[in-house]
């Protein structure tokens, strides 16, 4: 869909940056009633959001740093989240395994635990999902044969949920944004704010195919996650405010978390693992995901730019070796398919541990120009509260009328009840197979609707991509015409989600390009040149070499 002109009505906020963060916001003061414009300088839901460990979680470790409250706030915020988006988050047991010499022994996890479900239970009067579960060592093999026997003690059987796919819960923020009147400007930046009397007025911004425009607002909210004090810079250069450039202290501090995504491995479990890695004692998973296994995270500091994060060889080799250390027959370094690596976006807080570092977020209001917010912190859970509390914020600061309430509990588009979700997926099992509705309803959930809509509408489009494509040509046009997608990475991975299956999608790239033209989405010259830029965006993060790994890598983790 291409970026929206601006209209002549004067829009109440700007929200620069469609991540989970900026994507709930504008949500909320659509919501609300409010005039929303949301600028995203590449694509949406295309940074930190699509490269997390895909939890919705309760912050079980965020007790050991005493932070009740944001345990309590997490906590609340995944019942929420397992009711009003079913269709992306579902729950999601966690065995637990303690070992000998561990830094957390087995009373300190089965105190952790009990004071975890008595938060979540204080939420929700009875806890919607199970209590935890202590097991013995006996258990623990018992249901997870693979597992390293040696020094093992016991551990805990709990639940928190996975979201499978954060970056259609970005995606369907938005949507919901627009539907209640914001204008979403997808791959244009933010090339200026407009100041003038010390207060905000407005954005001046430019598009990917050099369109040009600006924005009347008495709001600006920063939410570019990791790229937050790289706006500032940009968009106040020639603005002014109060602090000089050379002397503004950064707001991001941001560490750098990666995983690797691998095929079923010998020994692998039938369900999630959260382990403290042996090296530094920091979390450490190894989850069942889309077919695959995910495994991490890091947490290291990183100074570079955001957007061309990758995995070191040290984080590869920690995360190989911490997860050969628990399942000793895996071979890991074979099965490697590609890795993940995002951004925190968290405070700057230099000296202090990288895993210390609050995971709350923080609401930073700008002496000057007045009208200006940037974002810091923030995660898939608490999205939604932290939207809650930037709009009570600009109430309580005068900015933006207080306008009306959205409901607490807002379902997304794609939210659909029992009775609707069994007959989608009825209607989708007869003319697909049950496959292919399994994928639609995984990725689409109610939304699927919409496509069976447009189907009905022109038949064609019920047809695959190519032969032997799994993709449909409706999802093509849906994601082109009515999910602001720009380019094939934008479809594969962020839209149709096929570009996250074992082989990255480089076997449907080409069949979806040739479809866009087909369907004159796109000419001939555009295809190969977006399908060109899809091969090189999967060569930075698909490994090499029959095991997955370049031989230097292999070697190296063969021998830790």
């Amino acid at each position: 869909m291409p970026a929206q002109a601006p209209s002549a009505a004067r829009p109440a906020v700007v929200v620069i940056g469609a991540g989970i963060n900026g994507a709930a916001i504008a949500r909320r003061a659509a919501l609300g009633g409010l005039d929303v414009v949301l600028l995203e300088r590449d694509d949406i839901g295309g940074g930190t959001s699509a490269a997390s460990t895909r939890l919705i979680h309760g912050g079980l470790r965020y007790l050991e740093h005493g932070e009740l409250g944001l345990v309590r706030e997490s906590l609340r915020e995944r019942e929420a989240l397992l009711e009003t988006a079913p269709h992306l988050v579902e729950p999601l047991g966690l065995h637990l395994p303690l070992y000998r010499g561990g830094r957390r022994r087995f009373w300190q996890i089965r105190i952790g635990l009990w004071l975890y479900d008595l938060l979540a239970a204080g939420l929700t009067g009875a806890g919607s999902l199970p209590e935890h579960r202590m097991l013995s060592r006996e258990q623990l093999l018992e249901r997870m044969p693979g597992l390293a026997p040696d020094g093992l003690v016991g551990g805990a059987y709990f639940f928190d949920a996975q979201i499978r796919y954060p970056e259609r819960l970005v995606v369907e923020n938005v949507l919901d944004a627009a539907r209640c009147g914001a204008r979403i400007l997808n791959h244009t930046r933010a090339a200026r704010v407009l100041v003038d009397g010390g207060a905000v007025r407005g954005v001046e911004w430019q598009g990917a195919d050099g369109s040009r425009g600006r924005v009347p607002a008495d709001v600006v909210i920063n939410a570019a996650g990791p790229w937050i004090d790289d706006v500032i810079e940009s968009v106040l250069g020639a603005a002014g405010g109060s602090e000089p450039a050379p002397d503004r202290v950064p707001l991001i501090g941001g560490t750098k978390g990666s995983h690797l995504v691998v095929e079923p491995f010998r020994g692998a479990p039938a369900s999630a693992v959260y382990s403290e890695a042996a090296s530094d004692g920091r979390p450490f998973f190894v989850i069942p995901w889309n077919g695959l296994y995910l495994i991490g995270t890091t947490d290291v500091r990183y100074d570079g730019d955001p957007g061309e994060a990758t995995i070191s060889e040290a984080e590869l080799r920690y995360l190989v070796s911490e997860t050969e250390r628990l399942f000793p027959g895996a071979a890991l370094a074979q099965h490697i398919r590609y890795t993940q690596a995002g951004i925190r976006p968290l405070p700057y807080r230099p000296g202090e541990i990288e895993g210390a570092i609050t995971r709350r977020h923080l609401i930073h209001a700008h002496r000057e120009p007045r009208g200006l917010y940037s974002i810091i912190g923030g995660k898939l859970t608490t999205h939604r509260s932290l939207a809650a509390q930037v709009l009570a914020r600009l109430s309580r600061d005068g900015l933006v009328p207080g306008g009306r309430r959205p409901a607490e509990r807002a379902p997304l588009p794609g939210t659909a009840d029992e009775p609707k979700r069994a007959a989608l997926l009825g209607e989708l099992g007869q003319r697909f197979g049950a496959v292919t509705a399994g994928r639609l309803w995984n990725t689409y959930g109610g939304l699927t609707e919409r496509l069976l809509t447009v189907i009905a509408q022109q038949p064609e489009l019920a047809a695959p991509a190519a032969p032997g494509s799994v993709l449909l040509r409706a999802e093509l046009v849906r994601a082109i015409e009515a999910e602001w997608a720009g380019s094939l990475i934008d479809v594969l991975q962020r839209r149709t989600m096929v570009g996250l299956g074992p082989d990255f999608g480089l076997d449907e790239a080409p069949a979806a390009a040739d479809a866009l033209v087909e369907l004159a989405l796109w000419d001939r010259a555009r295809a190969e040149e977006e399908l060109a830029a899809y091969r090189r965006h999967a060569a930075r993060f698909v490994a090499s070499g029959p095991g997955g790994l370049s031989p230097s890598c292999r070697a190296r983790s063969a021998r830790t």
